[in-house]
């Protein structure tokens, strides 16, 4: 691996099999003291915003594994230094100051105001062999030009360069910062051959200009002097032209009163040799570029509209869309300004053919002579050598050979799920290796016959089947993600590769195919292929997800969030006024394996990289021989039993089968578990692991209604027996003792009668509250017969039963039994005293004057009784 560290400028490699740098102390052995825009300006707006009279901004940096380093200062009097993989020392690039040269179109640059604000390094022997070598290292400045660099010698190409040496310069926006640069790593002749886009740059505007020819090799004599270098990088650069996308070109601000002395819409660059300019010509064009060169980044956001040099570009090289064209670039607009909104954009190239009416000669000259019949049986070709076109020749190529082509660019906006958009932190392009084919390079279409990889006739298929008219054919329809992480933690997913509006004035919107929740308070970078995707969180959280989710929790987490202190410490910052700075918990950079079927990767977390992989094949390639000290996993943090992933910067590399069989051990013994505990409480295997839902659905029915109808008797049952017992403890509370009782006890029982037995009713169903009253009322009123005059004589209990009661219960329920005697004896007394008055209220109406009548005599007076007893002044009733 290589891997490069852009605040102090240094860059090494490291090989997973000792988990060190394996090839010595390259880039680390020279350190170079880099110029930073923030220790030279400090306080000073950087991105071009404040007073706008300078640009700065972090210093920028690409590697290649096989190529080296590029770093750039952006600040002024910014340089390049280039660092080769076979050196240990590097240099510093030269050809930034330029003498003005107007007849030959040389502006006059000066490095004293320019800043390095984008850089770009060759990672593939292609783009070296396509373009002879001019194209090793490209720089973006501040004052909107790129230079082009060489590698130096190399097997891929036969032009002999030197390290560094410049080969071409244009200038493509003057006054503009260029902030990304993006380059087809795939382009072949063939890419070639059908025009493709293979060069992107974006500007401080969001202009995008592109590239689709290549410049010859220029002629160098010998050793050649410094001046005569940089005069053929400008020749060279003039031999090829960069197109502008239309829809990206410059907004200029409303100027009602023309304060402005020039147009903000309009902006010169450098011509190319195919437009055939005079010398004079040259020359006007070349002052009117230096003229913008002097303009300061306030001048532009004054006269422009969308001045931001935090975007970021993303260009999909290999989109098809079966008419040699399909290129999709994507502009993310992040939204870190104060009143900006962070929107994502694509620009999709389409080739339309024009229909041109044949003339009348050529009309004439396509007829053919009637076809005559050839005795073997098949038709002769005709006379006419315009009859028809070569049956290997497909419709696209006729279109090209017969018909003009123009180029339109179709708009798509990527929105969000969200009322208020997020902004935009991290952004990645599915580069994966199928990814990274057109139609024709891919294999599944040289199943069809499209491919010069395959033959048809060695296809298993069909020979009838024709080759595939539309990516609808191919499973998956050659869909090619974009991620995009935001503040929140979300992580949205498009397709790049999705429709377009069929106007080039119309533009339509596309939906994300998902949008993933993490746990991460910001997502710092993602990465993703094909199969899986993976965020880095600032947390230091880093975790793989499945982009078409199968699964909406993470599948595996690579680096746990670092501690709860360290995440406390990370909001402190946030919330002062220096901000965090270089966040040395969060993960920084994530690098996937370009095979999508092969889960390995790296990732940067602070100063340490923590790298994985999940095939066999792989781990076992990066295994080491080296003898490890065992440990034991009582009381060890990093045993399989207690976590899943080691601490080493390896993962779970070594763990992950055993980890594996661990956990499917444990979810079949959780599953057995469940299994006995439904078994055991609902009886689901009550009919034998061979019954059917039916059957089971039938049997718990049965136990449902047998459940039902013994709950009603018992309900019934219980009902009865309570109306039972209130009755029987309402007439006689001990019916036990009711045999041996005297007759004063057993005279009580001869009020149970039906008015006795509604009045009992009636008193169940008076409130508690009355009920009580009712018997404290009825304590309080004297016991003596006098008041009443009842003539009644209550016999107390003999000596026989008192000691009965007394030897069969103990005292405290014999001093309940009695409380509840004295509660009845009261409530009979009441009745008694109720029914006397009744009888002797009959007897006063049925009296005959005589006074001999039958109630008379069974039943006494009682005014009679009452004054006898007054007569003979004593106070009891007794008989």
């Amino acid at each position: 691996f290589i891997h490069g560290a852009a605040e102090q400028g240094v860059a090494s490699m490291s090989d997973p099999t000792s988990g060190k740098t394996g090839t010595g102390t390259w880039g680390l052995s020279f350190p170079q003291m880099f110029k930073h825009f923030s220790d030279i300006f400090p306080g000073e707006a950087e991105w071009g915003l404040g007073p706008g009279n300078m640009v700065g901004l972090p210093n920028v940096m690409d590697v290649s594994h096989p190529y080296g380093m590029i770093y750039g200062e952006a600040c002024p009097q910014g340089r390049a230094y280039y660092l080769s993989s076979s050196e240990k020392h590097g240099r510093f690039l030269s050809g930034a100051n330029s003498t003005s040269q107007p007849h030959l179109g040389i502006p006059s640059v000066s490095t004293i105001g320019t800043a390095i604000c984008s850089v770009w390094i060759a990672k593939s022997p292609q783009i070296l062999k396509m373009t002879h070598g001019l194209f090793g290292i490209l720089c973006g400045s501040s004052l909107g030009t790129l230079m082009a660099y060489a590698l130096g010698p190399n097997p891929t190409y036969d032009a002999r360069f030197e390290r560094g040496q410049v080969t071409a310069k244009w200038v493509l926006c003057p006054g503009v910062p260029i902030i990304a640069i993006r380059v087809d790593e795939n382009y072949s002749a063939k890419r070639r051959s059908h025009q493709r886009v293979w060069a992107v740059v974006l500007n401080a505007l969001g202009e995008v200009f592109y590239l689709t020819d290549i410049p010859p090799p220029p002629d160098l004599r010998p050793n050649p002097c410094p001046e005569e270098l940089d005069r053929i990088a400008w020749e060279t650069g003039r031999t090829m032209r960069w197109e502008l996308i239309e829809p990206t070109r410059r907004i200029a601000r409303p100027n009602p009163f023309n304060k402005f002395l020039v147009d903000g819409s309009y902006s010169p660059r450098s011509s190319s040799n195919s437009l055939g300019l005079n010398p004079d010509q040259i020359s006007a064009e070349t002052k009117e570029i230096e003229n913008f060169l002097a303009f300061k980044p306030k001048h532009f956001r004054q006269v422009c509209d969308g001045w931001d040099m935090r975007r970021k570009l993303e260009v999909d090289f290999a989109g098809d869309n079966h008419n040699n064209s399909g290129e999709s670039v994507v502009v993310l607009n992040c939204g870190f300004g104060e009143h900006q909104t962070s929107s994502i954009r694509r620009f999709m190239r389409q080739k339309v053919h024009i229909t041109i009416p044949w003339s009348s000669d050529e009309a004439y000259s396509s007829i053919s002579t009637p076809a005559s019949q050839s005795i073997f049986g098949q038709s002769s070709v005709s006379g006419s050598a315009s009859s028809s076109p070569p049956l290997f020749r497909n419709s696209e190529q006729l279109a090209e050979t017969y018909s003009p082509v123009t180029i339109e660019w179709r708009t798509s906006d990527f929105v969000f799920e969200e009322q208020k958009s997020p902004q935009i932190t991290a952004s990645a392009l599915d580069t994966s290796t199928y990814a990274q084919l057109t139609t024709s390079e891919d294999p599944l279409s040289g199943i069809y016959g499209g491919s010069s990889t395959s033959s048809q006739s060695s296809s298993p298929l069909l020979s009838s089947m024709s080759q595939i008219s539309s990516p609808a054919d191919i499973p998956g329809k050659r869909a090619c993600y974009l991620a995009v992480g935001t503040s929140t933690g979300s992580v949205y997913v498009w397709d790049v590769r999705a429709a377009v509006s069929q106007a080039p004035n119309i533009t339509n919107k596309v939906s994300p195919l998902r949008i993933i929740r993490t746990d991460s308070p910001q997502v710092s970078c993602v990465a993703l292929t094909s199969l899986y995707l993976v965020h880095g969180g600032n947390d230091g959280l880093v975790q793989a997800w499945d982009p078409l989710a199968s699964s909406l929790q993470p599948i595996r987490t690579l680096n746990s969030r670092f501690s709860s202190r360290a995440r406390r410490r990370l909001l402190q910052a946030e919330a002062s006024a220096v901000g965090v700075g270089h966040n040395y918990f969060a993960a920084g950079a994530i690098c996937l394996d370009p095979d999508p079927t092969v889960l390995r990767g790296v990732v940067s977390i602070g100063s340490h990289l923590r790298y994985w992989s999940y095939s066999s094949s792989a781990a076992d390639q990066y295994k080491s021989n080296k003898r490890r000290l065992r440990h034991s996993p009582r009381g060890n943090n990093s045993s399989p039993g207690t976590q899943r992933f080691t601490s080493t910067g390896r993962g779970a590399l070594q763990d992950y089968i055993a980890n594996e069989r661990y956990e499917l051990e444990r979810q079949k013994k959780a599953d057995q578990k469940q299994r006995e505990l439904l078994s055991g409480r609902f009886g689901v295997d009550l009919l034998g692991p061979d019954a059917s839902e039916e059957e089971l659905l039938a049997y718990a029915q049965m136990l449902s209604e047998e459940s039902y109808t013994s709950d009603e008797r018992k309900g019934r049952d219980s009902e009865s027996s309570a109306g039972h017992s209130s009755s029987g403890e309402t007439i006689s509370p001990n019916e036990n003792s009711n045999s041996n009782l005297p007759a004063p006890a057993q005279i009580r029982t001869t009020f149970a009668t039906p008015s006795y037995t509604a009045v009992a009713t009636v008193t169940e169903e008076l409130d508690p509250d009355v009920a009580e009253a009712i018997r404290l009322s009825l304590l309080d009123e004297p016991s003596s017969s006098s008041v009443h005059g009842v003539p009644f004589k209550l016999k107390p209990a003999s000596a026989s039963s008192q000691i009965m009661v007394a030897t069969s219960f103990p005292p405290s329920m014999m001093v309940t039994e009695r409380g509840l005697e004295q509660e009845v004896d009261d409530l009979e007394f009441a009745l008694q005293l109720s029914l006397a008055e009744e009888a002797s209220r009959r007897a006063e109406y049925s009296v005959s004057p005589s006074g001999d009548t039958e109630d008379g005599d069974e039943f006494p007076a009682l005014g009679g009784v009452l004054s006898r007893s007054k007569a003979n002044g004593k106070g009891d009733a007794r008989t």
